[in-house]
C-alpha cells in the first residue's frame, strides 16, 4: 500500500474522531511510523502542526452546528472543551465572533475543510542523497528528555544546543570523537516507547535528544551513552545558514523525496550530522531511517 494512501487514511481517522480525543499513537500506526514521525511529516506537508489542524476542523464543524441552531454548551462539550469560556475564546480566535453571534442569521464564519494528501511532481529541487546500511554504533554526549508534543520539542532542542555550547559540554565532546561517523550528532530517539534492544542497553526509557559524538571512550560524570541501532539510512547532504537550511532540507525530504522514493519512514532515530557547525554556513547531513516498501 502506498505511503500517501496511508496518510489519507489517517485523515479519515481524524474526521471520524473529531468529537473525541485524537489518539496520535493510532495515527502513527495507520501511517506505519511513530507518532513523533507522523507529526513531523504532517507539519512539513500541511504547513501547520497536527494539533492546529485538528482544532481548526473541530471549530469549523462547531460553527456549522451553531448556525443550524445547536446550543453553545452542547457544541462546546461535543468538541472537547471543558467550559463555555474556553470554547468561546478558541471559537473567536478562529471565526472572529463569539459562539452566540454564530447562531444569528447572516453571521460569517471561517471554515477549514478537510485536507488531502497527494504527490506533486516538481523536479525543480536538486537533492543529493545516498542509501547506506550501518551496524549499530555507540555515541557519547549530553541527553535531554523530549515530550510527545512536537511543537514543544522544536523549542526545547535549540535551547539545549545553546546550553551545551555555553557550558563547555560541546567543546569537551570533540576530543572524544574517534569513530565513524565523524562530526557532532543531534539524535532524536525512543519514540512511542518502542525501544530496540540496543536502546534499552543505553538506559533510555523514553523520547530523548542527544548531542553527541561517535566514540568508544569512557564516560565522564556529565555524559551518557546511547547505542544507535542498526538501520538502513537515507542520507542527505546540505549546506547553509542554521537553522533554516536544515529545516528546509528536512521538509524537502518528507514532502518531495519520501513519497515517491520506494522507501518508507522506519521507526528509528532521526540523526543530524554536523560536519561544519558554522551557524552562518553549516555543512551537515540528515539521516532518515528507512525501509523498502512492501
Amino acid at each position: 500500500m502506498e505511503w500517501v494512501t496511508r496518510l489519507e487514511q489517517t485523515l479519515t481517522y481524524i474526521e471520524d474522531h473529531l468529537t473525541e480525543e485524537i489518539d496520535v499513537a493510532e495515527l502513527g500506526k495507520i501511517a506505519y511510523c511513530s507518532s513523533y514521525h507522523y507529526q513531523r511529516v504532517f507539519s512539513y506537508m500541511v504547513g501547520v502542526p497536527l494539533a492546529v489542524y485538528i482544532r481548526r476542523r473541530k471549530l469549523s464543524l462547531a460553527g456549522v452546528e451553531l448556525q443550524q441552531g445547536a446550543k453553545v454548551i452542547d457544541v462546546a462539550v461535543k468538541y472537547g472543551y471543558e467550559s463555555p469560556n474556553s470554547f468561546a475564546r478558541a471559537f473567536k480566535n478562529q471565526h472572529g465572533i463569539v459562539p452566540s453571534e454564530a447562531q444569528q442569521e447572516g453571521s460569517r464564519l471561517t471554515s477549514y475543510p478537510r485536507i488531502k494528501f497527494h504527490i506533486t511532481i516538481k523536479g525543480d529541487v536538486e537533492m543529493e542523497y545516498r542509501i547506506e546500511t550501518k551496524e549499530a554504533f555507540r555515541v557519547v554526549g549530553a541527553q535531554k528528555e523530549l515530550t510527545a508534543d512536537l511543537e514543544e520539542n522544536f523549542k526545547v532542542v535549540p535551547q539545549f544546543w545553546q546550553q551545551v555550547s555555553m557550558d563547555g559540554t560541546l567543546e569537551s565532546l570533540v576530543p572524544l570523537m574517534n569513530q565513524e561517523p565523524k562530526g557532532v550528532l543531534g539524535i532524536s530517539a525512543g519514540f512511542d516507547g518502542e525501544l530496540h534492544e540496543e536502546e534499552e542497553l543505553s538506559g533510555s526509557d523514553g523520547m530523548s535528544y542527544y548531542i553527541a559524538v561517535a566514540s568508544d571512550q569512557a564516560l565522564s560524570d556529565n555524559l551518557v551513552e546511547y547505542i544507535v541501532p542498526a538501520f538502513t539510512w537515507a542520507i542527505f547532504t546540505g549546506q547553509g545558514p542554521m537553522p533554516h537550511a536544515i529545516q528546509e532540507l528536512e521538509k524537502q525530504i518528507v514532502t518531495d523525496w519520501l513519497p515517491s522514493s520506494g522507501y518508507e519512514y522506519a521507526n528509528g532515530p532521526d540523526i543530524e550530522l554536523y560536519l561544519d557547525a558554522n551557524p552562518n554556513n553549516a555543512t551537515f547531513e540528515v539521516w532518515l531511517p528507512v525501509m523498502k516498501k512492501a
